[in-house]
C-alpha cells in the first residue's frame, strides 16, 4: 500500500505517538563498530556516522553527546514523496518554541524533540491535527 501524499489527510490522520525513553544523537568515527549500540537511526556524514541512540546505550558506551531528545511517531503512513508535512509541523512546533529533529523512515515519519517539552510538542501536534480536520456540515 503506498503512502499518503495529501496534505490536509495527512496532518488529519498524523497521530502522534510518543516513544518510551529518553535519546541521544552521537557521532563516531566511519569505522567504529556499532554492532552493539542497537542504533534508531544512522546518517553517514563526511565527520562520521550520526546515531540516534538512547541515552542508557550511549552512556553505558561512553558516548558524547548534548541533546537529550523525545522521540514522536507520527503514526500516518506518509509518502516519501509528500509535500509539506514536514514543514507544517516543524512550523506549528517552532511558533511554540520547540526544536525538533526529523528522521523520515519508509512508512512513518519520526521527531525528535527535547525531552522536557515531549508533552507541549505532542499537544501541539494534536492541535494541529484537529485544526486540519474538516469543518462538519
Amino acid at each position: 500500500m503506498p503512502g499518503e501524499t495529501n496534505l490536509a489527510r495527512l496532518l488529519q490522520s498524523m497521530t502522534p505517538q510518543l516513544n518510551p525513553g529518553q535519546y541521544v544523537f552521537c557521532c563516531v568515527a566511519a569505522d567504529h563498530d556499532c554492532s552493539a549500540l542497537q542504533a534508531v537511526a544512522s546518517l553517514r556524514e563526511a565527520e562520521g556516522l550520526s546515531l540516534v541512540l538512547t541515552r542508557e546505550v550511549a552512556d553505558a558506551h561512553g558516548l558524547r553527546y548534548d541533546y537529550v531528545a523525545a522521540w514522536i511517531t507520527l503514526q500516518v503512513h506518509s509518502s516519501l514523496a509528500a509535500v509539506g508535512l514536514t514543514a507544517s509541523f516543524s512550523a506549528a512546533l517552532a511558533q511554540t518554541g520547540i526544536s525538533c529533529n526529523v528522521v523520515a523512515g519508509f512508512h512513518h515519519d519520526h521527531i525528535f524533540v527535547p525531552s522536557e517539552r515531549a508533552e507541549q510538542a505532542l499537544s501541539t501536534l494534536r492541535a494541529l491535527s484537529a485544526a486540519s480536520l474538516p469543518e462538519p456540515v
